[in-house]
Protein backbone atom coordinates (compact mmCIF):
# COMPACT_ATOMS: atom_id res chain seq x y z
CA UNK A 1 0.00 0.00 0.00
CA UNK A 2 2.79 2.42 0.65
CA UNK A 3 4.65 2.07 -2.44
CA UNK A 4 1.82 3.53 -3.74
CA UNK A 5 2.03 6.88 -2.43
CA UNK A 6 4.72 7.65 -4.69
CA UNK A 7 2.67 8.34 -7.87
CA UNK A 8 0.18 10.07 -6.10
CA UNK A 9 -0.69 11.38 -3.15
CA UNK A 10 -4.23 12.55 -2.96
CA UNK A 11 -4.19 14.11 1.04
CA UNK A 12 -1.86 16.82 -1.10
CA UNK A 13 -4.56 17.63 -3.80
CA UNK A 14 -6.43 20.83 -3.47
CA UNK A 15 -8.88 22.44 -5.78
CA UNK A 16 -7.64 25.94 -7.18
CA UNK A 17 -8.91 28.81 -6.00
CA UNK A 18 -12.31 30.07 -7.98
CA UNK A 19 -11.90 26.48 -9.83
CA UNK A 20 -15.92 26.29 -9.94
CA UNK A 21 -16.20 29.92 -10.77
CA UNK A 22 -18.90 30.36 -7.94
CA UNK A 23 -19.39 29.65 -4.67
CA UNK A 24 -19.95 26.23 -3.29
CA UNK A 25 -23.91 27.40 -2.51
CA UNK A 26 -24.33 28.51 -6.03
CA UNK A 27 -23.08 25.33 -7.37
CA UNK A 28 -25.38 22.97 -5.35
CA UNK A 29 -27.67 25.11 -6.04
CA UNK A 30 -27.54 24.46 -9.45
CA UNK A 31 -26.95 20.61 -8.97
CA UNK A 32 -30.29 20.42 -7.01
CA UNK A 33 -32.22 22.81 -9.66
CA UNK A 34 -30.93 20.47 -12.40
CA UNK A 35 -31.50 17.40 -10.38
CA UNK A 36 -35.30 18.51 -9.92
CA UNK A 37 -36.96 21.39 -12.08
CA UNK A 38 -34.75 21.07 -15.62
CA UNK A 39 -34.64 17.33 -15.65
CA UNK A 40 -38.59 16.67 -14.54
CA UNK A 41 -39.70 19.24 -17.10
CA UNK A 42 -41.42 17.51 -20.08
CA UNK A 43 -38.98 16.79 -23.55
CA UNK A 44 -41.38 19.90 -25.41
CA UNK A 45 -40.63 22.17 -22.66
CA UNK A 46 -37.35 23.94 -24.09
CA UNK A 47 -37.46 27.26 -23.07
CA UNK A 48 -37.96 26.29 -19.44
CA UNK A 49 -34.71 24.41 -19.74
CA UNK A 50 -32.94 27.70 -21.87
CA UNK A 51 -34.19 29.87 -19.08
CA UNK A 52 -33.09 28.09 -15.95
CA UNK A 53 -29.86 27.71 -17.79
CA UNK A 54 -29.54 31.28 -18.49
CA UNK A 55 -30.94 32.28 -14.72
CA UNK A 56 -27.55 30.37 -13.97
CA UNK A 57 -25.25 32.59 -16.20
CA UNK A 58 -25.10 30.51 -19.29
CA UNK A 59 -24.62 32.51 -22.75
CA UNK A 60 -27.14 30.48 -25.15
CA UNK A 61 -28.54 32.10 -28.78
CA UNK A 62 -32.15 32.01 -29.84
CA UNK A 63 -34.42 28.43 -30.74
CA UNK A 64 -31.63 26.47 -29.23
CA UNK A 65 -33.02 22.95 -28.06
CA UNK A 66 -31.70 21.50 -25.12
CA UNK A 67 -33.07 18.15 -23.50
CA UNK A 68 -34.33 17.27 -20.50
CA UNK A 69 -31.48 14.67 -19.61
CA UNK A 70 -28.59 17.07 -20.64
CA UNK A 71 -26.22 17.56 -17.47
CA UNK A 72 -24.20 20.79 -17.15
CA UNK A 73 -21.77 20.86 -14.62
CA UNK A 74 -21.73 24.76 -14.43
CA UNK A 75 -23.33 26.20 -17.07
CA UNK A 76 -21.98 29.66 -16.07
CA UNK A 77 -19.21 28.32 -18.41
CA UNK A 78 -21.34 27.48 -21.37
CA UNK A 79 -22.07 29.49 -24.24
CA UNK A 80 -24.16 27.51 -27.21
CA UNK A 81 -24.94 29.92 -30.35
CA UNK A 82 -28.70 30.27 -32.46
CA UNK A 83 -30.35 27.40 -33.43
CA UNK A 84 -27.83 24.46 -32.09
CA UNK A 85 -29.31 20.86 -30.57
CA UNK A 86 -27.81 19.25 -27.21
CA UNK A 87 -29.20 15.63 -27.42
CA UNK A 88 -30.41 12.98 -24.91
CA UNK A 89 -27.57 12.26 -21.76
CA UNK A 90 -25.00 14.68 -23.02
CA UNK A 91 -22.89 15.66 -20.79
CA UNK A 92 -21.15 19.47 -20.79
CA UNK A 93 -18.47 18.44 -18.47
CA UNK A 94 -17.05 22.52 -17.69
CA UNK A 95 -14.93 22.81 -15.16
CA UNK A 96 -13.49 25.16 -18.05
CA UNK A 97 -15.80 26.96 -20.96
CA UNK A 98 -17.42 24.95 -23.25
CA UNK A 99 -18.13 27.25 -26.76
CA UNK A 100 -20.95 25.77 -29.12
CA UNK A 101 -21.58 28.01 -32.24
CA UNK A 102 -24.61 28.12 -34.22
CA UNK A 103 -26.60 25.31 -36.02
CA UNK A 104 -24.44 22.61 -33.86
CA UNK A 105 -25.82 19.27 -33.07
CA UNK A 106 -24.13 17.51 -29.72
CA UNK A 107 -25.87 14.12 -30.28
CA UNK A 108 -26.98 11.53 -27.57
CA UNK A 109 -24.90 10.47 -25.46
CA UNK A 110 -21.64 12.58 -26.08
CA UNK A 111 -19.20 13.45 -23.85
CA UNK A 112 -17.06 17.19 -23.60
CA UNK A 113 -14.75 16.89 -21.16
CA UNK A 114 -13.12 20.25 -20.27
CA UNK A 115 -10.63 18.91 -17.10
CA UNK A 116 -8.08 16.21 -16.06
CA UNK A 117 -5.74 15.80 -13.62
CA UNK A 118 -2.32 16.22 -14.55
CA UNK A 119 -0.59 12.80 -13.16
CA UNK A 120 3.29 13.27 -12.93
CA UNK A 121 2.05 15.36 -9.98
CA UNK A 122 1.99 13.50 -6.40
CA UNK A 123 -0.58 16.27 -5.46
CA UNK A 124 -2.45 15.10 -8.57
CA UNK A 125 -3.44 18.87 -10.03
CA UNK A 126 -6.70 19.20 -11.39
CA UNK A 127 -6.85 21.44 -14.62
CA UNK A 128 -9.41 22.99 -17.12
CA UNK A 129 -8.83 23.66 -21.04
CA UNK A 130 -11.45 25.09 -23.17
CA UNK A 131 -13.34 23.12 -25.77
CA UNK A 132 -14.52 25.07 -29.21
CA UNK A 133 -17.02 24.19 -31.25
CA UNK A 134 -17.78 25.34 -34.43
CA UNK A 135 -20.77 26.36 -36.53
CA UNK A 136 -22.85 24.09 -38.40
CA UNK A 137 -20.73 20.90 -36.85
CA UNK A 138 -22.65 17.55 -35.88
CA UNK A 139 -21.28 15.55 -33.72
CA UNK A 140 -22.33 11.98 -33.38
CA UNK A 141 -23.71 9.55 -30.59
CA UNK A 142 -21.67 8.39 -27.66
CA UNK A 143 -18.36 10.77 -29.11
CA UNK A 144 -16.10 12.15 -26.06
CA UNK A 145 -14.45 15.19 -26.60
CA UNK A 146 -11.26 16.08 -24.17
CA UNK A 147 -9.71 18.75 -22.85
CA UNK A 148 -8.66 22.16 -25.23
CA UNK A 149 -10.19 20.70 -28.82
CA UNK A 150 -11.46 22.98 -30.93
CA UNK A 151 -13.27 21.47 -33.98
CA UNK A 152 -13.78 23.37 -37.10
CA UNK A 153 -17.19 25.08 -38.55
CA UNK A 154 -18.73 22.26 -40.34
CA UNK A 155 -16.51 19.22 -39.24
CA UNK A 156 -18.84 15.95 -38.48
CA UNK A 157 -17.69 13.34 -35.91
CA UNK A 158 -18.85 10.12 -36.37
CA UNK A 159 -20.28 7.58 -33.72
CA UNK A 160 -18.45 6.61 -30.41
CA UNK A 161 -15.03 8.58 -31.83
CA UNK A 162 -12.59 9.64 -29.41
CA UNK A 163 -11.98 13.33 -29.87
CA UNK A 164 -8.30 13.93 -28.49
CA UNK A 165 -6.59 16.71 -30.87
CA UNK A 166 -8.84 19.64 -32.88
CA UNK A 167 -10.58 18.85 -36.04
CA UNK A 168 -10.72 20.94 -39.39
CA UNK A 169 -13.10 22.45 -40.59
CA UNK A 170 -15.53 21.05 -43.46
CA UNK A 171 -14.12 16.90 -42.92
CA UNK A 172 -15.95 14.24 -41.59
CA UNK A 173 -14.19 12.43 -38.75
CA UNK A 174 -14.27 9.21 -36.90
CA UNK A 175 -12.30 6.58 -35.59
CA UNK A 176 -9.73 6.55 -32.10
CA UNK A 177 -8.20 8.95 -31.81
CA UNK A 178 -10.60 10.86 -34.36
CA UNK A 179 -8.81 12.17 -37.42
CA UNK A 180 -9.93 13.52 -41.01
CA UNK A 181 -10.95 11.33 -43.13
CA UNK A 182 -12.58 13.34 -46.24
CA UNK A 183 -14.23 16.75 -47.06
CA UNK A 184 -17.44 17.19 -45.86
CA UNK A 185 -20.02 17.44 -49.20
CA UNK A 186 -23.52 19.21 -48.99
CA UNK A 187 -26.43 18.55 -51.32
CA UNK A 188 -27.44 21.58 -53.49
CA UNK A 189 -30.75 21.98 -54.08
CA UNK A 190 -30.93 24.35 -57.43
CA UNK A 191 -34.29 26.03 -55.97
CA UNK A 192 -32.39 27.66 -53.37
CA UNK A 193 -30.59 30.96 -54.08
CA UNK A 194 -28.21 31.76 -51.88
Amino acid sequence: MNNNKKFQCLDQFRLPENFRGKSVVIVQLWWLVQSTFFAWSPQFMYGWRIFLLRLFGAKIGKKVLVRPTVRVTYPWKVSIGDFSWIGDDVVLYTLGNITIGSHTVISQGSYLCTGSHDYTQPSFDIYAEEIKIGDGVWIASDVFISPGVTLGDGAVVGVRSTVLNDLPAGMMCYGYPAKPIRPRRMKTDAHISS
